[in-house]
């Protein structure tokens, strides 16, 4: 399996977060957690943020 990693960008774009919300909720613990790419970047599984945003949906409910 090929899983797509998403960019900061693309994250805040899926989720409607700022930068500051995103490493606050990560701190926090409600967050999924980036991986490491190379010494200066980091990315998120796409399945990861998907799932998060499945999560928010149906804690909502």
């Amino acid at each position: 399996m090929n899983a797509r990693i998403l960019r900061r960008p693309a994250v805040e774009q899926r989720t409607g977060l700022s930068r500051s919300t995103i490493y606050l909720l990560m701190k926090r613990g409600e967050f999924p957690q980036p991986i490491r790419l190379s010494a200066r970047a980091v990315g998120w599984p796409e399945d990861a943020i998907a799932n998060w945003l499945e999560s928010r949906k149906s804690a909502s409910v």
